[in-house]
């Protein structure tokens, strides 16, 4: 009969962060805060970090445009 042991930590957070994560948690369904955590982290991993440039459809801007963005 194999046996698992389960090493588990504490982590220290504010009350409003502790909030947000029980609503994080009730939204998604995660039975636990590691599964959900654990879903956050892999959410994270997956996304770009930067949009800059995902619309094919734009085009570059022009020297004139950029020239009047820099007047604000």
């Amino acid at each position: 009969m194999a046996m698992t042991i389960v090493m588990s930590t504490t982590i220290q957070t504010s009350k409003k962060t502790a909030q947000q994560l029980r609503e994080i948690m009730k939204k998604t369904g995660a039975k636990t805060y590691d599964e959900m955590i654990r879903e956050l982290i892999k959410e994270r991993e997956s996304s770009p970090s930067s949009l800059f440039g995902s619309n094919p459809r734009l085009k570059p801007f022009e020297a004139i445009e950029e020239a009047e963005f820099h007047d604000l």
